[in-house]
This record gives C-alpha cells, sequence and structure tokens, in this order.
C-alpha cells in the first residue's frame, strides 16, 4: 500500500463520499442495530441523509483546500441533520472544521488530531452523553488515530 503523507481537500471529499457510499449499504444494518435513545430503527437513515448534505455541500465549495472543504462538509451537516444521530455527526463534522481551519492539506498528525476534536465537540454537544453509540465509535477512532500519528 502507498504510504501518504498528506490529504488534499480533492481527496478529504473522496474519502468521504467513499465512506458515505458504504454507509449507503450498511445503513439498513445499522438501522437494525438502533436501539438508543428510542428503538425507532432509523440511525443509518439518519446517518445517510445527514452524510448525503454534508458531501453535497463538499462538492459545492469554493474552497478546495482541506480547510474549505471541511467547512463545507460541518455546514451541510448542521444543515442536513436528521434525528439525533445525524445532529451528533453535525457535531463532529464541527470539530473536525474548527481543527483543520486554514489547512490546505492534511497529514496523518492532523487527521488525528482533528479526529480528536471532533469527539470532544460532540460529547460537549450533548447534555448526557451515552457511551455505546457514536460518540463511542469516534472517541475509540479518535483515540486509535492519535497511538498511530504517535507511532509515526
Amino acid at each position: 500500500m502507498k504510504k501518504v503523507d498528506s490529504v488534499t481537500g480533492q481527496e478529504l471529499r473522496e474519502m468521504f463520499f467513499a465512506a458515505t457510499t458504504w454507509l449507503e449499504k450498511s445503513a439498513p444494518d445499522i438501522d437494525a442495530l438502533n436501539v438508543f435513545p428510542v428503538p425507532d430503527g432509523d440511525t443509518g437513515t439518519n446517518m445517510l441523509l445527514t452524510m448525503r448534505s454534508t458531501m453535497e455541500e463538499a462538492y459545492r465549495a469554493p474552497d478546495h483546500s482541506a480547510s474549505g472543504v471541511t467547512q463545507a462538509m460541518a455546514r451541510g451537516a448542521l444543515m442536513g441533520a436528521r434525528g439525533n444521530s445525524g445532529v451528533i455527526l453535525s457535531q463532529i463534522w464541527r470539530g473536525l472544521a474548527q481543527s483543520m481551519e486554514e489547512k490546505e492539506s492534511l497529514t496523518g498528525t492532523d487527521f488525528a488530531g482533528a479526529f480528536q476534536q471532533a469527539s470532544v465537540m460532540a460529547y460537549k454537544g450533548l447534555s448526557n452523553p451515552v457511551e455505546g453509540t457514536i460518540l463511542t465509535v469516534t472517541r475509540e477512532a479518535a483515540a486509535a488515530g492519535q497511538a498511530q500519528a504517535s507511532s509515526g
């Protein structure tokens, strides 16, 4: 596998387009797992609808830097948030965007730090955060990213 030293705004869009495509295929499975806060079976669908809005905004971004793309994605997530999971996802994007301000491209260390900030932002956005949700996934991903960045 090719080692990547940094990711541009365009590459970031492509990565999250691929993630959204994966989410589209996996939304029914996520819906079936949905038990909190209400077992209404819509978490995967709500996340997918939120990510579609996020990606639409990403492709409209006039600034193609990593910062410009993530700012647009945060705006798209906020405006298109659906359900509790969509609102939490929008807070994750807000944290990512704040961490990436004024960056043309991102290194692995930048990305790990951004996920850490995203996790903190998502937890702060809730009055009663509950483990075993997207919050836990984000926190664990951030910790893994930090460990990888630290090891080089």
